[in-house]
């Protein structure tokens, strides 16, 4: 037992200390089936952790769109190429990552709607409109959102 508990708090000690030595470690582990040497608890935390970084990546990219697609919207005049592109581009990396973990998918309606708040403060940030311009609640369906072909304000 005090030599499992020994392995443990090395481990441990490692993750706390020099966390890519300790990613490192814990690959040859598994590669090498040296299965009582893993790190168990924090091996746990950090997969956990990747799937939260997934749905946080797409809230961020979906705040970018639809700041971009209010912007479009509501300073029509001041359309630019780089408002185009950032659209595109942010509608291209979420249909990726959510090729890449499909089961993102039902958490889009409550991505968009905790997304919309960072999409509003961009909108108002980047333009000289204050708050009360925009709506304040998504004036987007997730279809329009993610539609490669819907720009607002067009027809």
């Amino acid at each position: 037992m005090t030599e499992i508990y020994q392995k443990l708090k090395q481990n441990s000690r490692l993750y706390e200390t020099d966390y890519y030595a300790w990613t490192q470690q814990q690959a040859k582990f598994i590669r090498d089936g040296i299965w009582d040497d893993l790190d168990i608890l924090n091996l746990v935390e950090e997969i956990e952790s990747l799937g939260k970084q997934e749905r946080q990546e797409l809230i961020n990219r979906l705040g970018v769109l639809l700041g971009h697609l209010l912007k479009w919207e509501f300073q029509s005049g001041l359309r630019s190429k780089s408002w185009f592109s950032t659209i595109r581009e942010q509608r291209r990396r979420i249909h990726r990552l959510l090729k890449q973990s499909p089961s993102l998918k039902p958490f889009l309606p409550e991505a968009l709607e905790e997304s919309y708040q960072d999409g509003l403060d961009l909108a108002v940030r980047e333009t000289s409109l204050n708050y009360e311009y925009f709506p304040a609640e998504c004036p987007y369906s997730l279809e329009q959102v993610l539609d490669s072909e819907f720009f607002p304000g067009e027809k």
